[in-house]
């Protein structure tokens, strides 16, 4: 039963980044003027992004250093976010999105500095995560390390 209450409240908090995550870039594209530049697969693709980020958060061991987790988080939403933009901007010509005006891009579907936003965005989110997860199921208090010795805890 442990295990099957594990897997709801992981999807639930991978739902509730990626829902949140749909949101802010709803709002952010309204308030730019841009609302049709909206797209029902940026919803699909925050939600397994979300569901993915919290999973790394949760199985990563708490000697990775958080600056180590955020940059695998960070790395592998911009390796989805290729993979998915390639697929329905390149391949389909649904152009959900296109960052060929940002330097560094790379065939329009990544940029660096999209990819350094998502790292630094990961490492608050995997510790929320973290702390909602230990706070709903108990657990192991949530740990954090800048590297293998200077502990870092949040939360006290």
């Amino acid at each position: 039963m442990r295990k099957a209450g594990d897997a709801i409240l992981s999807g639930l908090l991978g739902c509730f980044v990626g829902v949140t995550y749909f949101l802010m870039e709803v709002a952010w594209k309204t308030a730019h003027g841009h609302p049709e530049g909206v797209s029902w697969t940026m919803l699909v693709l925050a939600l397994l992004l979300g569901i993915l980020m919290e999973r790394m958060g949760a199985e990563l061991p708490w000697r990775c250093p958080i600056w180590t987790q955020a940059l695998l988080c960070g790395a592998a939403i911009t390796a989805a976010e290729f993979v998915a933009g390639c697929v329905l901007n390149l391949w389909l010509g649904w152009g959900v999105w296109d960052y060929s005006h940002l330097s560094g891009n790379v065939l329009g579907q990544i940029c660096p500095q999209f990819a350094a936003l998502w790292c630094l965005v990961s490492g608050p989110v995997i510790v929320l995560l973290d702390w909602i997860r230990y706070k709903v199921r108990g657990g192991e208090r949530p740990r954090y390390y800048w590297s293998i010795k200077m502990p870092v805890v949040a939360g006290t």
